[in-house]
């Protein structure tokens, strides 16, 4: 069925590119895959394609499908199909067949011709149940060196039911979209002369994030680690002794001439991408012993890396971020135990967050047939993979393997989740290195009295705050726990005569404690109760004449509605209970 799925939708793409052929005959034909949720089609335009555009394309491909041409495959030897290509006008085409060294083979439906490896359906009758769903730029080939195409995207299916029930998700996921309420609620902005990848966090956001940190760094210290504090840059005399410099450059900042990166004579400092090499220095600051080990260091850490323009998205994909991360260095028999103690501790963060259910685990691994990427060499890499899919094994997880995904230093294991849109990145990770040690000369005495190099283990907990804020955004639709909301409750008093007693009732709640706003304004308390539970408020506390004679408040959930008249200070109890996480 999943072969028939992407015959359908690559089918689909075909008549797409066949439809803006018709209407635009000067366009040039990159590439139309199908793709996990429906297909797309990559194409060089002199003006690019708008969504105003779809409807006419739309309207062309229903057509040829009504046309119900047949698929018909042919192919050609390399030196024709390159002549074949070059009359038809298509560089790009050209260039595809520059990778193949046999013959090549070619897709016609009626007048329109391309070069394609399929599968299709037999006729184009077959692709009745599609749509175009949006337009987007994209750099041929991912290189943004190259030039940038204007991309469609569709979807297809086999029934309009199974299409209808498609959109109707997607409708839902765009409600859900952070880059949507995050912004409409207030969490965080964006400012075009600030720049691409540096969104600014609102006060609400702000405070979701400060209660991350605090949980996250409380529960760390209770597992034994300690928090550091180091700083934002440093000379590429550090990132030289950690291979950053020679496989990660390009995802640095570099302060100072750029075009003299590599001129000894210029003093170079480069935003820290990562804190590993600068947390090294705490344990290079004595001489350790097989006693000391295991070394626990976490820090919450402002980190910096030049990410692509087009890969930008939202909170989830920025330039500036902030990661909890932490190191720690372990003798070999250490590292079993350290290693399953921080998927545990990702586990736990990721449960309490209402997560866990949402992600999946991939055992990422080096690319063997690509050794320029790493340092180390293959017997070393192979021992430290059979060693951690071990460990992997051990712990009971449910793991796919990823070949080319690990870090240029180890393996590791990455924790995976999607968003609203099924777009999936990595949240948490844990790496085993088996390198970086020796590079700093992070030895410690065992209990052998010889001088030995730790593994070390690179971790992060709750992961990136940013892209975790934005999961929790969509995960909730805005309505974030009890615990977690930015403001708990807003008290809304119904008339100015009880302005007083309202915010009596609010010093009481910030006095114990809870996040609490005051609505003063001069509306109408069912404008005020709308307005609350459009800001997605969990507590509205009404304060009335009524409320006032009898010394209680007149509660409101998100959850439940009308909750009744209740004594405040017994409320307060409760709230705290359920204010912990």
């Amino acid at each position: 069925m999943e072969k028939d799925i992407n015959a359908l939708r690559h089918t689909a793409a075909h008549v797409l590119a066949h439809a803006v052929k018709r209407l635009y005959p000067d366009v040039k034909l990159a590439i139309g895959p199908s793709i996990a949720d429906g297909f797309y089609y990559d194409f060089e335009t002199s003006k690019p394609f708008t969504p105003q555009d779809l409807d006419d394309i739309e309207k062309e491909m229903k057509r040829i499908v009504k046309e119900n041409l047949p698929l018909e495959k042919f192919t050609l030897p390399r030196d024709e199909a390159f002549a074949y290509v070059d009359k038809q006008g298509e560089p790009y085409k050209r260039e595809l067949l520059e990778g193949l060294t046999e013959e090549a083979s070619f897709y016609k439906q009626g007048e329109f011709v391309d070069l394609c490896a399929g599968p299709h359906m037999p006729r184009t009758g077959n692709a009745k149940a599609f749509k175009l769903t949006s337009v987007a730029g994209a750099y041929w080939r991912g290189d943004e060196k190259k030039p940038m195409l204007s991309r469609i995207y569709g979807t297809a299916f086999f029934t309009k039911a199974e299409l209808e029930a498609y959109l109707e998700r997607v409708e839902e996921a765009k409600k859900r979209d952070h880059n949507k309420i995050g912004r409409e609620l207030e969490y965080f902005t964006t400012v075009d002369y600030i720049g691409q990848g540096l969104p600014i966090l609102m006060p609400k956001g702000a405070k979701v994030i400060q209660l991350l940190q605090r949980f996250v760094e409380d529960e760390e210290a209770r597992r034994g680690y300690q928090l550091t504090k180091t700083p934002f840059m440093a000379k590429r005399d550090l990132y030289k002794i950690s291979s950053h410099w020679e496989h990660y450059r390009d995802g640095m900042f570099l302060l100072g001439d750029e075009g003299k990166a590599d001129d000894e004579a210029v003093d170079m400092l480069a935003l820290r991408p990562m804190t590993c090499p600068f947390q090294f220095q705490v344990y290079l600051s004595k001489t350790r012993s097989y006693r000391d080990l295991p070394m626990r260091l976490n820090e919450t850490a402002t980190l910096f890396r030049n990410e692509a323009s087009g890969e930008m998205h939202g909170l989830i994909r920025i330039r500036q971020f902030t990661l909890s991360e932490g190191h720690i260095a372990c003798t070999p028999d250490q590292v079993e135990d350290e290693f399953k103690g921080c998927i545990d501790l990702a586990q736990f963060f990721l449960e309490k967050l209402g997560l866990l259910e949402d992600v999946s685990f991939r055992f990422s691994k080096w690319d063997e047939n690509n050794k320029n990427k790493y340092i180390g060499d293959a017997n070393e890499w192979e021992h430290v993979q059979g060693f951690m899919k071990k460990i992997l094994d051990n712990s009971g997880i449910d793991y796919v393997e990823a070949d080319g995904e690990a870090a240029f230093y180890g393996p590791k294991l990455d924790i995976q989740i999607k968003n609203v849109h099924g777009k999936e990145d990595t949240l948490i990770t844990v790496q085993i290195d088996f390198q970086l040690a020796e590079r700093f000369g992070m030895e410690y005495v065992d209990t052998d009295g010889m001088k030995k190099y730790p593994y070390i283990i690179h971790r992060s907990s709750i992961g990136c705050y940013e892209r975790t804020l934005a999961l929790l955004i969509e995960k909730y639709a805005g309505a974030m726990p009890f615990w977690l909301a930015p403001v708990q409750m807003i008290v809304l008093p119904i008339s100015e005569k009880h302005h007083d007693v309202a915010k009596k009732v609010l010093a009481d709640i910030v006095g114990a404690g809870l996040r609490a706003e005051i609505d003063c304004r001069n509306e109408k308390i069912g404008y005020k109760i709308r307005e609350a539970q459009l800001q997605k408020v969990p507590i509205m506390l009404m304060i009335g004449d009524k409320e006032i004679e009898e010394n209680k408040v007149a509660v409101r959930s998100r959850a439940n509605g009308d909750e009744g008249q209740q004594v405040l200070a017994d409320l307060l109890v409760k709230w705290k209970a359920e204010a912990q996480a």
